[in-house]
């Protein structure tokens, strides 16, 4: 584990994004402050971010990563997409 000290959101942000990565990311906030943990989990860029917690997974829920860390998601409705081919028919009557 790597502990940095930070200045605000932002850099953490910036830091978390600068990596080539993006499989998961995980934010322990000693507030609870939802706002604040939602505004981080939609600027990082990673296919799964936790909060408070960490390897929590749900079966209905998609698994991947973003940038290098992999292409398309396991589990959930677009982990079917892997397994479907879509097909457009049209016919003139």
């Amino acid at each position: 584990m790597t502990i940095l000290k930070f200045k605000d959101l932002d850099e953490v942000v910036e830091r978390a994004n600068k990596s080539m990565y993006g499989l998961a990311a995980a934010s322990g906030r000693k507030k609870k402050d939802i706002t604040k943990a939602h505004a981080i989990a939609d600027r990082v860029r990673a296919g799964t971010v936790w909060v408070n917690c960490y390897d929590v997974f749900d079966a209905g829920a998609p698994f991947g990563g973003y940038k290098q860390s992999g292409i398309g998601r396991e589990l959930g409705e677009y982990g079917l997409a892997n397994y479907t081919e879509v097909k457009t028919v049209t016919i003139k009557l």
